[in-house]
């Protein structure tokens, strides 16, 4: 007797669920929690990983995972290797993954970043953290990022049927290494960052500069005074205009530091970061 072309198949795709093991948290950490799907776009999955610390202290930190609006996924084992100095003093961190580069552009990654703080303050209570101590990092594109959620955050659309949108994507700290922070006169053709080919009458919506208001967290800029690829004036001009503004900021200038901090460089960098976090969002 022969089985009918529905039950082989039935039975093949049985037999490739036993071969398939589960997704589980990373094997050396229970405290991994990996792709956690905060939205969709195309029918593809936006995620985070979730690292929690042995001693979470109640504040999260939103990793920007981006350079030039591009955003790999990397295994949760090497993300926290990396984000290990903040896990150490009990944040727990978001590794945020946002629609990558060449085929979405950076008023996309923008969106996705901002649901992707809305989606952590909307579970804040499940994944054991306080919504209202919540700080963003990254770098490059990844710093940019975390300025555009600073400056252009909101309280959420109550009328939106989806909840997530419901949210505010607020945050209470801000660190960002050498970020662009104007691109007006970035956009077009690139083929080193394709990201950035958009219509230019958008630059304005994505430029962190233009959104700086008196009540945008305080913001730490870390830059390399030989960065050859985002000057040193991007992060000095905004952090002039925060001054302004009479927003709490501060700019630490790496010595001989080039785009990507390295070695020592890195590690000072990382330290300013945490103690600016801890100073901002840990209870007086």
């Amino acid at each position: 007797m022969t089985l009918s072309r529905t039950v082989r198949f039935t039975v093949v795709m049985s037999m490739l669920a036993l071969a398939i093991p589960a997704v589980h948290a990373d094997s050396k950490s229970e405290n991994t929690v990996p792709d956690v799907v905060y939205g969709h776009k195309d029918g593809m999955a936006l995620t985070y990983d979730v690292l929690k610390p042995d001693k979470p202290n109640g504040v999260g930190l939103l990793h920007m995972v981006s350079g030039g609006w591009f955003s790999n996924w990397y295994p949760p084992d090497q993300s926290r290797a990396y984000l290990q100095p903040y896990l150490d003093r009990g944040f727990t961190v978001f590794a945020v993954r946002h629609g990558s580069a060449p085929r979405y552009k950076v008023p996309d990654a923008v969106k996705d970043v901002q649901r992707a703080v809305r989606h952590v303050r909307l579970h804040a209570k499940e994944l054991g953290i306080d919504p209202d101590r919540l700080g963003v990092f990254g770098g490059s594109a990844g710093g940019h990022l975390s300025l555009m959620i600073g400056s252009a955050s909101d309280e959420g659309d109550p009328q939106a049927e989806d909840e997530v949108l419901r949210t505010g994507n607020r945050v209470a700290a801000v660190v960002a290494y050498f970020p662009p922070v104007d691109l007006r006169l970035s956009t077009g053709p690139n083929d080193r960052f394709p990201a950035l080919d958009f219509d230019a009458k958008l630059a304005e919506t994505v430029s962190p500069i233009l959104f700086a208001t008196p009540d945008d967290p305080p913001t730490l800029f870390v830059h390399g005074d030989a960065d050859g690829l985002v000057p040193l004036s991007a992060s000095k001009s905004m952090h002039a205009e925060l001054e302004k503004l009479e927003v709490e900021t501060n700019l630490l200038v790496i010595e001989g530091g080039r785009h990507g901090f390295r070695g020592e460089n890195r590690d000072r960098a990382t330290k300013a970061a945490a103690d600016w976090f801890e100073k901002h969002l840990l209870p007086k």
